[in-house]
């Protein structure tokens, strides 16, 4: 297979993978869902207004699933895919632990299923280790009844994704002001081709590696920019096929885990074989897909009949 075709190739999967059908959608909403570590909370939030007509079929998801502020009680359940699915029996990652803190406290995302609770709780002491930080920023996981967010993630919504920030936990804890003003740090130069290397260290390196070679771990999502410093410090080791490019993620990683066994998830096709620092690289800093621009088209919000049907139980429970 010549390296066109191999990058062709790459295309047809990463669209057919996102649901979208032009590269210029797929680069704006990445591009959405990386900046949004950028974007500041609020320190009082207010309640949404409920909505005129929850039950009709045009609603959207969105608007049911945001307005949820406590978890389903029912049994543990990672429903459907991670972009188009929800959340039963969610557990919240408590705002504070021995090597962790929650960021944007008004966004009550800090919602996922126990085994994403779980592995956070025991890689953050695993990275603080790892990488020499004193801990994890830890963005994004789900809402509590997980499903599509008013803003920002198309994915997030079955509870087995998390956002961690590229900057060390301080050594004290943050007040509620600092975690809705707090930026997170920006690894990747300008100009989209590279890390900042007064910025990038090698507790990044091994923070990421460390999550890598989690078994739980089914992909991370890196910028490009960061995957080709990782080439150049990690190329052939083995936990570096999860390691896998996406627009944004220049403030943070994204880790993925597996469906658990015997939930009514669906996991992620695997992660091809090798390191992926070869053609599959080159094809993110070619000028049309560094700089993809948003093609101004938009798509109808999902509704409820774009989700499993157990989800509609889900928003049910009381």
């Amino acid at each position: 297979m010549t390296t066109n075709s191999i990058l062709r190739a790459l295309r047809v999967a990463l669209f057919a993978s996102a649901g979208l059908a032009s590269l210029a959608s797929l680069a704006a909403l990445a591009t959405t869902n990386g900046a949004l570590a950028q974007d500041r909370g609020v320190l009082d939030p207010k309640p949404l207004p409920p909505l005129a007509n929850p039950s009709s079929p045009v609603t959207p998801a969105r608007e049911l699933f945001g307005r949820a502020q406590e978890a389903a009680p029912l049994h543990p359940d990672p429903i459907g895919f991670y972009s188009r699915g929800c959340l039963a029996g969610g557990e919240p990652l408590p705002i504070n632990g021995p090597h962790w803190q929650v960021m944007r406290l008004s966004r009550n995302r800090n919602w996922g299923h126990p085994n994403l609770i779980a592995f956070l709780k025991h890689f953050s002491s695993k990275a603080a280790r790892e990488s020499g930080w004193p801990g994890l920023l830890v963005g994004d996981l789900s809402q509590p009844r997980g499903g599509p967010m008013l803003s920002g993630h198309a994915s997030h919504q079955i509870g087995l994704d998390a956002d961690i920030w590229l900057t060390p936990m301080p050594n004290r804890e943050l007040t509620r002001e600092e975690r809705e003003e707090l930026m997170s740090t920006d690894v990747v130069r300008d100009d989209g081709l590279d890390v900042r290397p007064e910025v990038w260290s090698a507790g990044h390196i091994a923070l990421i590696r460390a999550a890598a070679m989690e078994p739980a771990v089914q992909r991370i999502f890196v910028n490009a920019a960061i995957k080709r410093a990782l080439c150049r410090s990690a190329q052939g080791e083995s936990w570096m096929h999860k390691v896998r490019p996406m627009w944004g993620h220049n403030y943070h990683f994204h880790i993925r885990l597996h469906c658990p066994n015997g939930s009514n998830c669906r996991d992620q096709d695997p992660t091809p074989s090798g390191d992926g620092c070869d053609a599959s690289l080159a094809w993110w800093f070619q000028d049309g897909v560094l700089h993809a621009k948003k093609s101004g088209k938009s798509w109808p919000p999902m509704t409820m009949a774009g989700l499993p049907s157990a989800c509609r139980e889900v928003l049910r429970a009381q």
